[in-house]
């Protein structure tokens, strides 16, 4: 099973996102021969998955359970 995809992680930046090993922008184990594979966010916004078609499925709201900082209601 492939690891899950972040969809807004801390510091895209540290990581290549080209395959499932997410490895260190320095490392690149794939070997592919390219540079670091960039997230989505990086490139079109920390809104990415909310346009087009990506196949992440069951993808969460970030925003969800913010106005009651999930302690529920009182």
């Amino acid at each position: 099973m492939a690891k899950r995809f972040p969809l807004q992680p801390k510091h895209p930046e540290r990581i290549c996102w080209g395959c499932d090993k997410y490895c260190a922008a320095n490392e690149l184990r794939c070997g592919n021969g390219a540079g670091r594979t960039l997230h989505p966010s990086e490139m079109l916004g920390d809104d990415w998955f909310d346009y087009g078609d990506w196949g992440i499925e069951d993808a969460e709201d970030p925003t969800a359970g913010d106005s009651d900082n999930g302690k529920g209601a009182p």
